[in-house]
């Protein structure tokens, strides 16, 4: 038998990580954010693998002036 560690529930969207909830399957991408179409073209394919919950990396200015961009090129 597996034990979970107790952690406190947290909302991410319309899905909650920890607590008693279900383990969510996440994923993380590997392209430049700073390429809003390369990043939202992977955060796309990983959401149909299955992932419920893709994460991206915000490193710099620019990566983060380039998630409203990625937003809106999945939308």
């Amino acid at each position: 038998m597996i034990s979970r560690r107790t952690s406190r529930p947290v909302r991410v969207a319309d899905k909650t990580i920890g607590g008693d909830s279900p383990i969510l399957v996440q994923s993380m991408t590997n392209t430049d954010t700073e390429d809003a179409q390369s990043t939202a073209e992977q955060v796309a394919a990983l959401a149909r693998a299955g992932s419920e919950i893709v994460r991206i990396t915000v490193n710099t200015l620019e990566a983060a002036r380039q998630v409203p961009e990625i937003r809106n090129r999945l939308v």
